[in-house]
């Protein structure tokens, strides 16, 4: 079995133009948002990073129906401004595709911090949890995850330093944050757990 896994298949529209991220090794790298349609009709939007290289064949990007193949990377953001901790699908392939939006990811990792279970007004059970999920270079990736009846119920009584393998879904999530006696309205991103996996599945 292996130790860790990372791995996001997307397919769906690109909802705007790249801009600017960061540069590393001399490489530019550029951000821009990603619309993915579930089942119900909603849109999950997603940052995608890639490189100039792999969007320059691809401009003007907005409204392309693209494939994008990558990792889930997260990013400690110490600005002050946004969300603490910046989730975004970091492509390896960007591509053009015809095909019916797909948002899949299998994921493992270990927990870092430990599950809160709990329940729903209608008495739905909860979990949420982060999983660590170590890249090359002894750096890792933060991931939120949260899973739902069933899978809730046995993600919430694992204990850090447990190994987590699931497969499930990128999402997004509209939530509104009061700062400074100010309602602020915040975008989430975190894992839907569709399902655990066994070894043989990964």
């Amino acid at each position: 079995m292996e130790e860790t896994r990372n791995y996001v298949r997307l397919r769906g529209t690109a909802a705007g133009e790249p801009e600017m991220s960061h540069e590393n090794h001399g490489q530019r790298f550029y951000r821009f948002p990603f619309s993915v349609q579930r089942l119900s009709g909603q849109a999950d939007v997603l940052h995608v990073i890639a490189t100039g290289d792999q969007l320059k064949p691809l401009l003007p990007l907005e409204g392309r129906r693209l494939a994008v193949d990558g990792q889930l990377r997260s990013f400690n953001n110490k600005s002050g401004r946004g969300s603490k901790l910046v989730i975004s699908v970091f492509a390896q392939t960007v591509f053009p595709t015809e095909g019916e939006d797909c948002n899949d990811i299998q994921l493992q990792g270990v927990i870092c911090k430990p599950p809160v279970l709990r329940r729903t007004p209608l008495g739905r059970c909860i979990s949420d949890m982060m999983l660590a999920v170590n890249r090359r270079y002894g750096r890792a990736d933060y991931l939120p995850c949260i899973a739902w009846g069933q899978v809730a119920m046995v993600t919430g009584r694992m204990e850090v330093g447990d190994t987590l393998a699931l497969e499930g879904r990128v999402q997004s999530r509209a939530y509104t944050k009061v700062v400074e006696g100010c309602a602020v309205e915040r975008v989430a991103y975190e894992v839907s757990i569709m399902h655990l996996l066994e070894d043989t599945e990964l």
